[in-house]
């Protein structure tokens, strides 16, 4: 197959073939420069017909965090204190503008990412979160214990 424009899946995938058989070419061999231009093919097609969305801010942060194997306590040297870390990662405070042009500085994240809505409203409960009390250590599911009835008289 001759190297072209992608213009159908069928095309895709076969050039998908290609560059995998191409993975172990020689350094400075033809093969690496077919290799170079059947990726940027498949890199634009993919672009124009498979885009990808940005990741929700929250998300690139926490993704960002374990690249850089950091803590949630260590953002507090980007983002003013503890509390303001914890009301950013929980979703209860949104990111402000000095929040967003500090951790782009520091954490090289993007700003387009940082700027974006979330992927879950602010003050919306984080699904999968099971926080431990701190007097047992049982996981607490969010779930509130019914009223307790008042006696009748």
């Amino acid at each position: 197959m001759k190297p072209k424009i992608l213009k159908n899946e069928e095309e895709y995938e076969a050039a998908l073939g290609r560059v995998e058989e191409l993975m172990e070419a020689a350094p400075g061999s033809p093969d690496e420069d077919e290799l170079e231009l059947w990726s940027l093919l498949v890199a634009e097609y993919e672009r124009k017909h498979h885009p990808m969305d940005h990741p929700d801010p929250i998300e690139a942060i926490r993704f960002r965090m374990d690249q850089m194997g950091l803590k949630q306590k260590d953002l507090a040297q980007y983002i003013s204190n503890k509390s303001k870390v914890s009301e950013v990662m929980n979703r209860k405070r949104p990111l402000s503008l000095s929040m967003i042009r500090t951790l782009h500085k520091n954490l090289e994240i993007p700003a387009d990412v940082l700027v974006r809505e979330p992927a879950a409203p602010y003050g919306a409960p984080v699904t999968g979160s099971r926080k431990k009390s701190r007097r047992t250590g049982a996981q607490k599911t969010g779930t509130k214990k019914p009223a307790r009835s008042t006696p009748k008289s």
